[in-house]
C-alpha cells in the first residue's frame, strides 16, 4: 500500500513538473528577455492566453469589457485545480459572507487577492510584472494557490499603455540612453498616463465616468476580494513605496484593515531587506479620497493598497537617477513581482482571518447616520440613481412625512417634508460604509496634508436638498420616471430647463437643424409658469423640416423629455412668444484648445463631456496652431485649465480680442483665467494675500505643514447666484461649488458677477487653509465680461472636474448656448 502511495505521489509530482515545464516563461514566449522591451497590450493578452491554454484547470481568463479604442479588458483567475473546480461556490460564499447574497455562507478558508496593473499607462513596468507574477505563481510559488484565488487584471488602461509603449519603442535609442534629458525620457503631450479621453482612471473608481471603470466595477462587485493591490510608479529618483499607508485614514477603515496593512508591509520588507533594496512606508499616499484603486476596495471591505515603484514615464528601459545609479525596467518589474508574490504569500498564511474580518467589516450598526433623504429635480435624482446602480448600492423612494436631521443646505440641523418621489439611501445595507463615504456631509480628516481632494459629498455634487438622519427612514421600491406621451399638434411646445438631460435634448434638436428658442423671462402659458431658460420649439420656426411633429415626437420619446403643447403665441402674461425676450438658440460652432500648455486631464474631461455626455460636436485646436487658425469659423472658443501665456503672445491676443469684439465668445476655465487676469483690456483681477511669514522665518522642518495654510484641497463652499443671468438659468439663487485650489479673483467691476462667494462664505466640507480662506471673501466664481459684441466667460471653478460634479455642468451649457446669444455669423 505504501508502495502504491509512493508511486502515486511520484506520478503527481511528475505531472506537476511537466505542466510547469510546458508553461513558457514570458521571455520564452515573447522572444526577448522580459524588461528589455516594452510589450504591447496584445502581446500581454497573448501570453495570458498561452498560459490559460497550457494549464486550463488552474487558469481562466474572463473578458469584462473593451476600451474606447476597442482594446480588450481581461481578468485572469489563478488557483489550485480544486479551487478552480469550485470557483463559483467560492465566489458566492464570499458574497454571502458580505451579506450581498442571501443565505448562510459555508465557511470559506480561501483568500481572494485581486491585483490590478498599469492603471496609469506610462507607469508601464507593472504590466510586465503581471506576466512574471503569473508565471511564478504557477511554477515556483504554486503552494500559495492551495487556499488562495488570485485575480490579475494585467492592464486596466491598455489605451494609455500602448500610447506610451508605442511612443517609447518608436523614440528610444539603441542601446537605450540613460541620460534623463534625452528625448526618450520626456513624453510629448498628452502622455500615456490617462485613457483615451485623457481621464485618470485611478480617480474614477467611485465616479465611473469611463467605460473601463464601468466594466471593471461590474466584475469587481461580483467578487469583492479580501485584498486589492493597485500597482503604480512614481518619479525615477524615488525608491519603492508599499503599505502601510499614510494618514489620513478614513474613519470607516477598521483597526484590522490598518493592522494587516502593516503585516503585509513587514512581509515585503523581509524580501527587500534581503536584497538590499530601498523602500519607504507610511508617507505621502493616504487612504481618504474614495475614488482610488486602494480606497474604493478598502471601503468595500478589502485591504486596499497602492504599491509605487520608482520609474514612471521617464524611467524608459533605463535611466540614471540623482544618486548615480541606473534604474532599469528589469529592476522595476522585479520589485513589483516581489511585492505581488509577497502579498499572495501572506494572504495564504492568513486566509481564515481574512475571511473572518471581511465578514465583520460589513456590520454597519455603528454608523452615525442611518439614512440620507434627498429631494430635488427628477432628472438629477435619476442621474444619481444611475451612479448608485453602477456600485450596486440599494436605494428606495420615501414613504412621505417629516424627516429630521442634518440639513445639507444650511449646514446645521433641520428638517424636510419628504414625498414619495424623494430618494432614500440607507447605510443599513452591506455597502453601508461606502454609502457613508460617498454621502456624508463632511468627512473626518485626521491630517490636513492629503494626496487629493478632501470633499466630494454626492448630495452637493448633484444639487439635491438632503437630510442625513440618525434614524432609519423607511422606503419603498424605487420607481422609474413615467414615459412621455406622444405630442399632439399645436402652435408650439415648451420644455423645462433644469438638468443635463434637458441639455442633451437641446443638443440633439440643434444637430437635427431644429430652430429652438429660450425665454429670458418667466413665461406664462396654459396657466403654467415656465422659468427662465425654458425651451420653446415652434411649428412656424421649423416649417422647412419634413414632418416637424413626427421628428419632434421621436426626439422627445428618445430622451423621455416632457413637452407642454401651446396653442397660441399670446401668453397669459408678458412676454408673448414673439417677444424679443424669447430668443433663438444659436447652433454654436465650438472650438477647444488642446496640446502644450493645456492640462491634458482637464481637456479630456471636456472632450468626454461633448462626445459622451452632451453629444454635441467640438473642434480641437492645437495651441501650436493658434496663430494660424481662422477663428471666424467658430462662435465659441473654450480654454480648458492650462497655461496659455506662450501660446497667446501679443499678436495672438490681439487677434483673439478682435474676434471677441465681432461677436465671439471665450470660455476660460480654472487656470486658464491667469491668461487674462491683470492684463490690459480685461476686467479680471487676482486677489492676493500677504503671507503671515513675511520675514521668512518658518523653520525648514515646518514649511510643508505651514504651507497648508495657503491651500484649498478640494473644499465645498456655498456661493450666491444671480439666476436672472442666462449663465445661471435652471439654478436657484445659491450653488455649492467645489473649489480645487486657492486661486481667487475679485468681483468684476464691469460685466456680470453670475456666481460669487460673499462675506465669510459658508464652507460645508473639505479642507481650506486659514490664509486661503481670507482671500475668498467677495470673490468671483463665474462671471461674464462683455467686449464689443462678444464675451469672455470666466469660470474660476471647474464644473467638469473628473466629470462627477453633476450640478455644475449646466453652467457650462448655458455659457455656450444662452450667454450673449446675439450673433449667428462672425
Amino acid at each position: 500500500m505504501q508502495k502504491l502511495y509512493y508511486l502515486f505521489f511520484l506520478v503527481c509530482c511528475s505531472i506537476s513538473v511537466t505542466i510547469a515545464q510546458n508553461i513558457q516563461s514570458p521571455s520564452e514566449f515573447l522572444g526577448y528577455e522580459l524588461g528589455t522591451k516594452f510589450s504591447r497590450h496584445a502581446q500581454v493578452v497573448d501570453y495570458f492566453q498561452h498560459v490559460e491554454a497550457t494549464v486550463p484547470n488552474q487558469v481562466k481568463m474572463e473578458k469584462y469589457g473593451e476600451t474606447y479604442e476597442r482594446r480588450p479588458l481581461y481578468v485572469t483567475y489563478i488557483s489550485s485545480e480544486e479551487n478552480m473546480r469550485n470557483i463559483e461556490t467560492i465566489r458566492e460564499n464570499n458574497l454571502k459572507n458580505a451579506g450581498i447574497l442571501d443565505g448562510d455562507s459555508n465557511t470559506n478558508n480561501v483568500a481572494i487577492v485581486w491585483m490590478s496593473y498599469n492603471v496609469h499607462g506610462n507607469e508601464a513596468s507593472s504590466t510586465e510584472a503581471s506576466m512574471k507574477t503569473l508565471y511564478e505563481l504557477l511554477t515556483t510559488n504554486k503552494d500559495y494557490l492551495e487556499n488562495t484565488v488570485v485575480i490579475i487584471d494585467p492592464c486596466i488602461n491598455p489605451d494609455g499603455r500602448d500610447r506610451y509603449a508605442n511612443w517609447y519603442n518608436t523614440t528610444a535609442s539603441t542601446p537605450y540612453d540613460i541620460d534623463p534629458q534625452s528625448s526618450e525620457h520626456i513624453e510629448p503631450w498628452p502622455g500615456g498616463r490617462p485613457n483615451h479621453y485623457l481621464f485618470d482612471l485611478n480617480r474614477d473608481w467611485a465616479w465611473a465616468s469611463q467605460i473601463e471603470s464601468q466594466g471593471r466595477l461590474k466584475i469587481y462587485n461580483k467578487w469583492l476580494p479580501h485584498i486589492h493591490v493597485d500597482f503604480h510608479e512614481q518619479g525615477y529618483n524615488e525608491p519603492y513605496y508599499f503599505a502601510p499607508a499614510a494618514e489620513p485614514f478614513h474613519e470607516v477603515i477598521s483597526d484590522w484593515q490598518r493592522d494587516f496593512q502593516t503585516q503585509i508591509g513587514k512581509n515585503h520588507a523581509k524580501y527587500f531587506d534581503a536584497n538590499g533594496w530601498l523602500y519607504f512606508t507610511r508617507e505621502r499616499f493616504d487612504l481618504f479620497y474614495p475614488s482610488y484603486g486602494d480606497t474604493y476596495p478598502t471601503y468595500m471591505g478589502a485591504i486596499g493598497m497602492t504599491y509605487e515603484q520608482g520609474g514612471h514615464s521617464r524611467g524608459g528601459l533605463g535611466v540614471l537617477n540623482d544618486e548615480g545609479e541606473v534604474l532599469t525596467l528589469v529592476d522595476r518589474l522585479t520589485h513589483h513581482t516581489t511585492t505581488g508574490l509577497s502579498t499572495v504569500e501572506i494572504a495564504s498564511k492568513n486566509a481564515e482571518k481574512l475571511n473572518e474580518e471581511f465578514r465583520n467589516f460589513f456590520n454597519t450598526s455603528g454608523l452615525k447616520y442611518k439614512s440620507y433623504v434627498m429631494k430635488g429635480n427628477e432628472d438629477k435624482i435619476e442621474a444619481l440613481k444611475s451612479l448608485l446602480d453602477k456600485h450596486e448600492i440599494k436605494y428606495g423612494n420615501a414613504k412621505g412625512g417629516k424627516v429630521n436631521g442634518f440639513a445639507y443646505g444650511s449646514n446645521s440641523n433641520g428638517s424636510l417634508n419628504s414625498s414619495t418621489s424623494d430618494l432614500v439611501v440607507s447605510t443599513n445595507q452591506p455597502k453601508g460604509k461606502m454609502v457613508k463615504a460617498l454621502f456624508e456631509p463632511n468627512g473626518k480628516l485626521s491630517d490636513s496634508l492629503t494626496y487629493d481632494i478632501t470633499a466630494w459629498s454626492l448630495p452637493y455634487a448633484y444639487g439635491l436638498e438632503t437630510i442625513a438622519s440618525t434614524s432609519l427612514i423607511g422606503s419603498d421600491a424605487a420607481s422609474s420616471p413615467e414615459k412621455v406621451n406622444a405630442i399632439s399638434n399645436g402652435y408650439g411646445f415648451v420644455s423645462n430647463w433644469n438638468s443635463m438631460k434637458d441639455a442633451k435634448f437641446l443638443a440633439d434638436l440643434l444637430k437635427q437643424n431644429f430652430k429652438v428658442r429660450f425665454t429670458d423671462k418667466p413665461l406664462y402659458q396654459n396657466g403654467e409658469k415656465f422659468e427662465r431658460g425654458s425651451l420653446i420649439i415652434l411649428k412656424g420656426d421649423n416649417y422647412r423640416l419634413t414632418d416637424f411633429h413626427a421628428a419632434l415626437n421621436d426626439t422627445a420619446i428618445k430622451h423621455n423629455q416632457p413637452l407642454v403643447s401651446i396653442q397660441s403665441g399670446f401668453s397669459d402674461r408678458v412676454p408673448d412668444i414673439g417677444s424679443p425676450d424669447i430668443k433663438l438658440v444659436n447652433k454654436q460652432r465650438i472650438a477647444m484648445l488642446s496640446g502644450d500648455g493645456t492640462s491634458s486631464l482637464h481637456y479630456g474631461a471636456l472632450w468626454h463631456f461633448f462626445e459622451q455626455q452632451l453629444n454635441y460636436p467640438v473642434t480641437s485646436i492645437n495651441t501650436e496652431h493658434l496663430n494660424f487658425v481662422d477663428l471666424s469659423k467658430y462662435n465659441v472658443l473654450i480654454m480648458p485649465s492650462g497655461n496659455y501665456r506662450s501660446s497667446l503672445n501679443e499678436d495672438a491676443m490681439t487677434a483673439l480680442k478682435a474676434w471677441v469684439r465681432k461677436g465671439g465668445k471665450v470660455i476660460a476655465i480654472d487656470r486658464a483665467l491667469s491668461t487674462f487676469a491683470g492684463q490690459e483690456g480685461f476686467a479680471l483681477k487676482r486677489n492676493e494675500n500677504e503671507s503671515e511669514d513675511s520675514k521668512n522665518l518658518t523653520p525648514y522642518a515646518n514649511r510643508e505643514r505651514e504651507n497648508a495654510k495657503n491651500l484649498i484641497t478640494g473644499a465645498i463652499f456655498e456661493s450666491k447666484v444671480d439666476n436672472t443671468h442666462p449663465m445661471a438659468y435652471g439654478y436657484d439663487n445659491n450653488y455649492f461649488t467645489l473649489k480645487l485650489g486657492s486661486a481667487s479673483y475679485s468681483l468684476l467691476d464691469r460685466g456680470f458677477n453670475v456666481a460669487h462667494l460673499g462675506e465669510n462664505p459658508m464652507q460645508v466640507s473639505g479642507f481650506a487653509g486659514s490664509n486661503a480662506i481670507k482671500k475668498l471673501d467677495n470673490s468671483l466664481i463665474f462671471g461674464e465680461e462683455r467686449m464689443g459684441r462678444g464675451s469672455i466667460i470666466y469660470m474660476v471653478d471647474n464644473v467638469n472636474f473628473r466629470s462627477f460634479w453633476e450640478n455644475g455642468k449646466l453652467f457650462l451649457v448655458n455659457a455656450i448656448f444662452f450667454v450673449n446669444n446675439n450673433a449667428f455669423v462672425l
